[in-house]
């Protein structure tokens, strides 16, 4: 029996100017004035720069000025490439790069809006009819739910700092979303072109970071389709799995044709994403687990309620996230892994959290809101108090522990950013009143202010806090001084131990000419010293032929540093 009874009140939908305004809202801040930053993010917009401005060798083989970059896919790195090349000469490369964090975002979003949907609009989902009526129209129940898969899916921690990233994790979270949407599709009509979209979005997958993730969740549906949906078998096996295999296929030949110095690099990639290095660690495990935590937040406690709620009637509005979840755990199972990771386990539990949402508790729903009301309400707060120490010094040990952080930096007043930053704590404030005064019926009030509450921290961040951040997580200060000891005309400057993050920046920011290969006829030596002061590691040491010239570091990163040799003249 079906756990779910709802009057027409309580499945009245977001406004849909609403909806896509917390959408751009939450999207937007951090794109402009931002420099490319210490994370991977400087590393990825250095792919994507590298293509823009190279030839079709770069194109099929990622690198960073020739440096190889054989973990990721190039998928991402095209389409940030591509956006250089319509957006540069007017926007900026950085920021047309960044254009593709829009996409990315918009990718993912319609696609948990949509899987939520589809789902929601089949029978076993909708709610018991009342005895004298009164029920949400199954259109307005789904949509309704549709809203709440979105609401989760934003208000997810891990998602925030990585859906802002110029980097292959924001596309394959949203290509895990998409594949979820099609297979939702693929379950519910069982149409030969679903089949096809869902070979596609898995097939790009491959092309974003490898077989591991598109493969499970192809195991998994196929798996589902054998034991309960069997009329969906067929599409799978006919249409989907052969797209799957072809994409990438096409990828791997075009390189072993175009690029025939470097044969064996897409291959060796292929293959090194197939297979699994070693089973998971304790260690490992217990990282993940923790990380999961607060990464899945709020989505995994809902989405084990939803398992709870609907264990007497489970269909596949609850069997496909499900299976996928499962799916995409077993992938986690390496020696080592990182909380990027996790980021595919997003989309299914976000979709599988908002049919718990019918069945919440009102004491969970009052848990819930109090504790984002709490905790965002306070962050906000504290990043209001820094950015008033940063400009007035009061706090006074405040203002002195940010200016520790990030020394030698110059606060700068900022008219436009303080007013947006007025405008969304007002809007906070707004929202408060209206979700605690009225108490609304309606189904995603349980995550409405986990949503709103992180956007509003993060456009705080964006505005208030982006030059201090800027300061600390760029490399531009550095690019500055590396290029103001470089001559106008030089040939090119070799790099030892620098790594992706570096590389880019300051062949972006510094215009430093990196040698694609150790050159002999290179002036210049560049090296990467890292762990210096931490791990007391000495300093690498240079052949003789080279003189120092600079040496420096960020002034907020004492982990690091460089060091610039020149070649004596022989």
């Amino acid at each position: 029996m079906r756990p779910v009874r709802l009057p027409a009140a309580a499945t009245i939908t977001l406004p849909r100017w609403g909806l896509i305004g917390l959408c751009l809202l939450y999207i937007l801040p951090g794109i402009i004035r931002r420099d490319p930053w210490k994370t991977d993010d400087a590393a990825g917009f250095g792919v994507m720069w590298t293509m823009a401005h190279g030839t079709i060798g770069d194109w099929l083989s990622p690198n960073i000025v020739g440096l190889p970059m054989p973990n990721d896919g190039p998928l991402a790195f095209w389409i940030g490439a591509l956006l250089i090349k319509l957006f540069g000469w007017v926007a900026g490369d950085a920021l047309a790069a960044r254009l593709s964090i829009l996409v990315f975002f918009a990718i993912g979003a319609a696609s948990v809006w949509r899987a939520a949907f589809v789902l929601g609009g089949r029978g076993e989902a909708q709610p018991l009819k009342l005895a004298f009526g009164g029920q949400p129209a199954a259109l307005d129940y789904g949509r309704t739910l549709a809203d709440g898969a979105l609401l989760i899916y934003m208000a997810c921690l891990g998602l925030l700092l990585r859906s802002h990233e110029t980097a292959t994790p924001a596309l394959h979270v949203a290509l895990v979303a998409a594949s979820f949407y099609a297979a939702a599709c693929v379950f519910d009509r069982s149409r030969t072109t679903d089949a096809l979209l869902l070979g596609a979005t898995l097939g790009l997958l491959v092309l974003t970071r490898g077989w591991t993730v598109p493969l499970g969740l192809l195991m998994a549906m196929l798996l589902l389709a054998a034991l309960r949906y069997q009329r969906v078998l067929q599409q799978l096996l006919l249409y989907t799995i052969p797209l799957t295999l072809l994409i990438p296929l096409v990828w791997v030949a075009a390189h072993s044709l175009l690029v025939p110095g470097d044969q064996g690099l897409a291959a060796q990639w292929m293959g090194g994403k197939f297979l699994m290095s070693g089973g998971p660690s304790l260690v490992n495990i217990r990282f993940l687990g923790k990380t999961l935590l607060w990464h899945a937040w709020p989505a995994w406690p809902i989405a084990l309620w939803a398992i709870y709620a609907w264990r007497t009637q489970v269909s596949l509005h609850i069997l496909l996230p499900t299976a996928g979840i499962g799916a995409l755990l077993l992938n986690l199972a390496a020696p080592v892994s990182r909380d990027v990771d996790l980021l595919p386990l997003l989309p299914p539990l976000a979709i599988l959290a908002t049919f718990g949402l019918p069945t919440l508790k009102r004491s969970a729903i009052n848990a819930i809101d109090w504790f984002s009301v709490m905790t965002l309400s306070a962050i906000a707060a504290f990043i209001w108090l820094g950015w008033i120490a940063k400009q007035t010094g009061w706090p006074a040990q405040l203002a002195k522990n940010a200016f520790k952080l990030a020394p030698g930096f110059k606060p700068e007043f900022n008219l436009v950013a303080l007013l947006i930053a007025l405008t969304s704590s007002i809007g906070w404030l707004l929202l408060l009143q209206w979700r605690l005064g009225r108490r609304p019926p309606v189904l995603w009030r349980a995550v409405v202010l986990s949503t709103g509450g992180l956007v509003l921290c993060w456009l705080l961040l964006m505005t208030l806090w982006l030059p201090w951040l800027n300061y600390g997580q760029s490399y531009a200060g550095v690019a500055e001084q590396i290029s103001k000891h470089l001559p106008d005309n030089y040939h090119c400057v070799n790099a030892r131990g620098v790594g992706p993050a570096q590389r880019a920046s300051f062949a972006y920011l510094g215009e430093v000419q990196f040698s694609k290969t150790v050159d002999d006829r290179c002036e210049f030596l560049l090296v990467q010293d890292t762990g210096v002061r931490k791990q007391r590691a000495q300093l690498s040491v240079v052949e003789p032929e080279f003189t120092l010239l600079w040496q420096g570091r960020r002034a907020s990163d004492r982990n690091e540093s460089f060091r610039l040799f020149k070649r004596a003249t022989p």
